[in-house]
């Protein structure tokens, strides 16, 4: 069946369909419309969010002494700030200097950072070595009353702290001139740090130029350029170094300002929007710097342990302790990049040498003077970056000179500990700990004995092991098993027979020993 309609149906559906799309759009519009224009259209640059990283600030305390444990610290903090891109390096500045050597290591480890990235922040003092640091960086900022400068090289006499002379400073003021020609200080006045030869004028020419001369090149002017002088003004005296403050750090051109806390430099800087990020020393950084400070007395007490340990039979407390106090020594050193596999090889045949002379050969004899001294060599060595001093590097002769007084000073020190610990306290060690050795020997000496004794009192022998207070004598050319009075002998003494008992024989000290 087919459906079918007129022409009155298809004008009234066409009409039905065309409201609705009318009717559609319309109320689109009418949305549309609606709208406001700001809900339209884009919003300014200024309104949208800005996405800034913040400007990061790496401060590292530069404080206490320079040595080579701030060497280290320095150098692992800078080579982990570098891991932030465009970030500015803060030192703050807190020392009276230390080791040239060691100061010439922070500089060059600071010199890798761009100029424009370093700021030097003296907090308290940067002198000596500490003003060397300072000028590296490539802006020098110190806070009010705070003091810069006395680089002069100097060593401990016995006349007390001595100036060095020409061969020293030189290579030192040429690092200073170094760092003023690339930062734009005044090298005249950088190298017046250093030395104290001559006096330093601040010139003030008819133009108004400003000019800070040496005392002899003002004299090597000609009459007509004197003459252009307007002013003269001494700066530095002769034989003084120059020592600045705060301000006269400003006025003479090497600080940038002066001021109150690390904040208001970054504000003056025009930084406002930044991220501190401060380092501090390691546990294993303040342990290396602990140890370098108590490094003679460790040495003391090492070579001491090692000789009683040597002395005694066995392996007990005296060499463990021996042992773990010239290890300290070695694992500081090393953690501050001085040590190395040269001198570990060193201090380990030295060890074995040990082991051979306790374990092997009987007495005191090569082996352990040599064990002595390869210990003796590994621990000069450890203490210093060389081996043998390098001649156009004049500061190393005297840093191993002194190195070598540390040794053998120690060496000395643990003699004097020795004397006193044989002599002084092992003695009271007997009484006051209950050894089973005593016990043991005295059960085992059958004083009702019927066996015949070779012996005599008066006889005079030799100790071959200790007595404490039984051991073993050497008397003619047999060995008896003998009781001192109480007392210990150290092996190698001389004893003379006081009493026999049976088969009990009892010694003391000769006459000679005790005198």
């Amino acid at each position: 069946m087919k459906l079918s309609c007129n022409n009155s149906d298809i004008l009234l559906n066409y009409f039905i369909m065309k409201t609705k799309i009318i009717y559609t759009l319309l109320i689109f519009f009418y949305t549309v419309a609606g709208l406001r224009a700001d809900d339209i259209k884009p919003a300014p640059v200024s309104q949208l969010p800005v996405l800034t990283e913040k400007q990061q600030i790496i401060i590292i305390p530069v404080e206490g002494e320079v040595g080579p444990a701030m060497a280290a610290f320095v150098s692992r903090a800078v080579a982990e700030g570098k891991k932030h891109p465009d970030a500015l390096f803060v030192f703050k500045m807190d020392t009276f200097g230390g080791r040239v050597d060691s100061a010439f290591e922070i500089v060059d480890t600071l010199l890798s950072i761009p100029a424009e990235k370093s700021i030097a922040y003296v907090e308290k003092r940067a002198i000596s070595a500490g003003a060397l640091i300072a000028l590296s960086c490539g802006d020098l900022v110190m806070k009010h009353t705070t003091t810069i400068g006395d680089c002069a090289p100097i060593m401990l006499s016995n006349e007390g702290p001595q100036m060095l002379g020409e061969k020293f400073q030189s290579p030192i003021r040429a690092k200073f001139r170094t760092l003023a020609k690339r930062n734009g200080y005044p090298e005249v006045l950088s190298e017046a740090m250093v030395s104290s030869d001559t006096a330093i004028y601040r010139i003030e020419m008819a133009d108004g130029k400003i000019l800070y001369m040496s005392s002899t090149d003002y004299e090597d002017l000609t009459d007509a350029e004197k003459k252009k002088v307007r002013a003269k003004k001494t700066v530095k005296d002769r034989e003084k170094l120059l020592t600045m403050d705060d301000d006269e750090a400003l006025v003479f051109g090497f600080s940038e300002m002066s001021v109150s806390s690390l904040e208001e430099m970054l504000e003056k800087k025009g930084i406002r929007d930044y991220h501190l990020i401060t380092f501090e020393e390691s546990w294993s950084e303040q342990l290396v710097r602990f140890i370098t400070t108590i490094t003679p007395v460790l040495m003391i007490i090492g070579f001491a342990g090692l000789y009683i340990e040597m002395q005694t039979p066995g392996f007990g407390v005296p060499g463990i302790a021996g042992i773990l106090c010239l290890a300290l020594v070695f694992f500081g050193q090393y953690l501050a990049g001085l040590a190395n596999y040269t001198e570990l090889l060193i201090v380990i045949i030295g060890i074995l040498l040990l082991g051979v002379e306790m374990f092997v050969l009987p007495g005191f004899g090569i082996a352990g003077f040599a064990a002595i001294a390869m210990l003796a060599v590994g621990m000069i060595l450890s203490l210093q970056n060389f081996v043998l001093p390098n001649p156009e590097i004049p500061w190393e002769a005297p840093l191993l000179r002194q190195n070598v007084i540390t040794v053998f000073g120690s060496l000395l020190g643990s003699a004097v500990l020795i004397f006193i610990f044989l002599r002084y306290i092992f003695p009271k060690l007997s009484g006051m700990v209950k050894g089973p050795y005593l016990t043991k020997t005295l059960a085992q000496s059958h004083v009702d004995s019927d066996a015949p004794v070779s012996v005599s009192i008066g006889d005079k022998g030799i100790v071959i092991k200790p007595l404490r207070p039984a051991g073993t004598v050497k008397i003619g050319e047999e060995l008896y098993d003998v009781v001192s009075d109480g007392e210990f002998v150290a092996k190698g003494e001389s004893v003379v027979v006081a009493e026999i008992q049976a088969n009990r024989i009892m010694v003391s000290r000769s006459r000679k020993d005790e005198q």
